[in-house]
């Protein structure tokens, strides 16, 4: 079981991975054409961790049952949040904390359920 564990936690991370290089993509060219942006390497490298993720989510499905495995996948909220903090200077006001805080609480107490 915990090979698929594995799984799951590697698509979490590739699709977190995935969603810093969309982003980046889309911060590098904020006034060019749809098709410049989706030509950049960033862009086309950030669709290929999604691809990767969403293989290894579907490996993750083959012993967690979907009602565990989807609402883990909400660990990349708390993750992605601070890496838009850091890296992209979003802001991160008391509400959106809090907002994290109890999506991280709802994970790990499904996780250990």
């Amino acid at each position: 079981m915990s090979f698929y564990w594995g799984a799951l936690a590697a698509a979490i991370c590739s699709s977190l991975v995935g969603q810093v290089l969309l982003k980046a993509g889309a911060e590098a060219l904020s006034g060019a054409s749809f098709l410049a942006q989706m030509l950049r390497w960033q862009t086309m490298l950030g669709l290929c961790f999604y691809g990767l993720g969403a293989l290894l989510y579907i490996m993750a499905l083959r012993r967690i049952p979907m009602s565990v495995a989807l609402p883990c996948t909400a660990a990349s909220y708390v993750l992605i949040a601070a890496i838009g903090w850091y890296f992209f200077g979003e802001t991160m006001g008391a509400q959106k904390i809090a907002a994290i805080t109890l999506i991280a609480a709802g994970v790990a107490l499904l996780a250990t359920a």
